[in-house]
């Protein structure tokens, strides 16, 4: 029966133990940066445009193919009803 009363006092002194020694160990991980910190300044850019690349163009998008004239009906008709109804 002594056997017993010895554990369990080992047992709260040991955590006892570990949860001090955790506490330490956190506190003294969780630093704070110095209030000094250098920021970064603007990056230096040294990409060129591709030279084999078709110039801009203001007249067509990437990917814009001209439209269906049924899918342009359909579209004005959607435009029209939103004005006359709403949303």
């Amino acid at each position: 029966m002594t056997n017993i009363p010895r554990a369990l006092a080992v047992a709260v002194l040991s955590s006892a133990f570990l949860l001090t020694a955790a506490a330490a160990f956190a506190q003294s991980s969780a630093t704070t940066p110095p209030t000094t910190a250098t920021r970064p300044t603007a990056p230096d850019q040294s990409s060129l445009p591709n030279a084999s690349a078709p110039p801009a163009s203001t007249t067509q998008t990437t990917g814009q193919t001209p439209s269906d004239p049924k899918v342009r009906e359909m579209n004005q008709k959607a435009k029209d009803k939103i004005e006359r109804e709403g949303k």
